[in-house]
């Protein structure tokens, strides 16, 4: 994709896994037509694979239609807990999971 329109390649966001949307703070601008304006969301896919949603498209230019970035977010549901990840150029890569119990074994203090 395209290092030249963003401030940083894949930064790390922690555990912000993007379904749907931009990380406008990190775009600098379309390196083709030198515009920086909204981006719009082309090619998207959603596909499920072995019981994992896959969530794939691309961050498209609004004026020049460049593409900038190609975006991935995946979802799974492992043990008991849901897991999610993301990886694009521009809104960076995250990983999370969260416990599907009312309360996540793995936050509770031992009891002795």
């Amino acid at each position: 994709m395209c290092g030249d329109c963003v401030e940083k390649e894949y930064p790390n966001r922690g555990n912000t896994c993007l379904e749907n949307g931009s990380f406008l703070l990190n775009y600098i601008g379309c390196a083709m037509c030198n515009k920086r304006d909204f981006m719009l969301i082309a090619n998207k896919s959603v596909k499920e694979e072995d019981g994992e949603e896959i969530v794939t498209y691309d961050h498209v230019c609004k004026n020049c239609h460049h593409i900038v970035a190609r975006h991935e977010y995946t979802f799974s549901v492992m043990d008991e807990y849901q897991e999610y990840t993301m990886l694009c150029l521009l809104c960076g890569k995250a990983e999370d999971s969260i416990s599907v119990l009312p309360d996540d074994p793995r936050q509770m203090a031992p009891l002795f």
